[in-house]
């Protein structure tokens, strides 16, 4: 994506917390670790959807283990182009890059809140968003999807003292406060099934919701298992709760609508064929036990909360 559109991206999100504005130069971006811009089989980066050499993607880069910012280089992170001096990391990072290896890309990490996400690539402000998100039926009718690139379940998380510590299943958390993130399946289709929950407004982002439950204002939070392994891995004293594959569990019409939100893909444009395709190749070449391996390996990095 050429250097003027996430000038334009930056100034157009000088309103929004997630962005400080300011571009980035040549040395924003990723280098995949090939020289050049050609592909394997001697085809140009344009020949696969990206006619610069540089795939441009956004995330919140504050949704661990996901994707979060930092403040160096360490651990493979990338510069974050319209926010200098600020560095991103997490899964989708990692697969971002093996994604860009592959396709002989470099890789351009721009952060942006999670409203704008589809908006930012239907406009074309990004190539792509690799930012956790579900692929459901309705962001499916904005964006084209690749993946999936993920498989979570859906999970709730309290604390470890929580009267609701025990429970064995949705019904068990009747009566409790509770609340997810915003624009989210946990919030929009999971929390209500609970009869009786005491549901808040919603979190703005992930690390919000999780700091809700922390300090008391909520007795527990709905995510998905990542989310909620992450945020377990940083304090003791909050616990999963899994009910994945009990009677328990939060329901959906279908297995197939069940699908569609605990698949994680990676959204484009309506129409960029050769861009899907491109990204797909790589993760069709992938398993689920590798996305675990490198779910592992984001959560073993991710900074403390």
């Amino acid at each position: 994506m050429k250097r003027l559109l996430t000038l334009l991206m930056a100034l157009a999100m000088t309103a929004s917390l997630a962005a400080c504005g300011g571009t980035g130069s040549s040395g924003d971006t990723a280098d995949s670790g090939n020289s050049g811009t050609t592909a394997e089989g001697g085809e140009t980066a344009g020949s696969s959807g990206v006619e610069d050499g540089v795939l441009t993607i956004a995330m919140e880069c504050a949704y661990a283990p996901y994707n979060w910012s930092q403040s160096d280089n360490s651990n493979g992170a990338v510069p974050i182009s319209n926010v200098p001096g600020t560095y991103a990391n997490g899964y989708d990072v990692m697969i971002a890059k093996q994604i860009c290896e592959a396709n002989g890309w470099k890789l351009e990490v721009v952060q942006s809140d999670w409203d704008s996400l589809v908006p930012g690539v239907q406009t074309g402000t990004f190539d792509a968003v690799i930012a956790g998100q579900s692929m459901t039926a309705e962001r499916s009718e904005q964006v084209d999807f690749a993946g999936p690139y993920y498989y979570a379940s859906i999970v709730c998380v309290t604390k470890t003292d929580s009267p609701y510590a025990n429970a064995a299943g949705i019904s068990d958390l009747s009566g409790g406060t509770c609340t997810a993130q915003i624009a989210t399946i946990w919030y929009d289709s999971c929390l209500p099934q609970i009869e009786g929950a005491q549901v808040q407004t919603a979190a703005e982002t992930a690390p919000a919701m999780v700091m809700q439950l922390q300090t008391g204002a909520v007795d527990f939070v709905c995510t998905d298992l990542p989310t909620a392994t992450a945020a377990a891995a940083n304090d003791s004293d909050l616990i999963v709760l899994n009910f994945a594959g009990t009677d328990g569990d939060f329901q959906f019409a279908s297995e197939e609508e069940r699908a569609e939100n605990v698949n994680i893909g990676m959204s484009v444009a309506k129409g960029s064929t050769e861009l899907l395709d491109a990204i797909n190749a790589v993760l069709d070449g992938m398993t689920a036990d590798d996305f675990n391996t490198l779910m592992d390996q984001a959560i073993a990095v991710q900074p403390e909360v």
